[in-house]
């Protein structure tokens, strides 16, 4: 099965691999008897369950580092293969392409269609947001916007702060070949919200981390 913002929208219809999948990929890794708890299921349902996707290579084992002693804590985490499950617009295509323009164009012809599309979502995001009053319903709309997008996008708060949460980038095969591609969300982020917040990125899928993750600080 593969993901697309509309099966992402309603996760209590999924079957419980999929539910499990999907927790993984949002939540980050998790023991057999903390996804049986969140997902309100028996333990040796979970088990079952955690060795349907092991067989299947969608899920692999991540051990939690103790400093205590004892046996580390055995956690699973999403495969290559099961973070393919999730939407990716085509990114073998998508590479070839950016191979075939810095061919023919150079890194300028590369810089001008990037800057084109940063345009365009600029232009998108402003229209959608400036209506809009305060940081929450901000922060919500362009939550909303992205996770149009594919990013499972989603807000947090923290404190005083905000968090904006994309558990998914479905242009990381892209911005991988060319990190062009999100050279200008940090920046886009704070034009969207305006002088009424700071905008810092805390975590970044291509420094390694599993996802993307902005702070929105409030000034006053």
């Amino acid at each position: 099965m593969k993901y697309t913002s509309k099966h992402l929208e309603n996760t209590e219809t999924m079957p419980t691999a999929e539910r499990i999948l999907f927790r993984l990929k949002t939540k980050g890794p998790a023991s057999t008897a903390l996804l049986a708890q969140e997902l309100a299921m028996t333990a040796e349902a979970a088990r079952l369950q955690v060795q349907k996707l092991l067989a299947e290579d969608l899920i692999k084992g991540a051990q939690e580092v103790s400093s205590g002693a004892g046996r580390p804590k055995q956690n699973w985490e999403l495969s290559a293969a099961g973070h393919a499950r999730f939407p990716d617009s085509h990114a073998y295509l998508t590479v070839q392409l950016i191979g075939s323009i810095r061919q023919l164009f150079g890194e300028e012809g590369l810089d001008r269609l990037i800057a084109q599309r940063e345009g365009e979502m600029r232009s998108d995001y402003l229209r959608a947001c400036q209506s809009q009053s305060g940081i929450p319903k901000k922060l919500e709309t362009l939550a909303g916007l992205r996770a149009a997008e594919g990013y499972m996008a989603r807000v947090e708060k923290q404190g005083k702060d905000w968090l904006l949460i994309e558990d998914h980038c479905p242009i990381c095969a892209a911005a991988q070949s060319c990190q062009g591609f999100c050279r200008s969300e940090l920046q886009l982020f704070q034009e969207v919200i305006g002088a009424e917040a700071s905008v810092t990125r805390e975590e970044h899928l291509l420094a390694g981390a599993r996802r993307c993750v902005y702070r929105i600080h409030p000034e006053s």
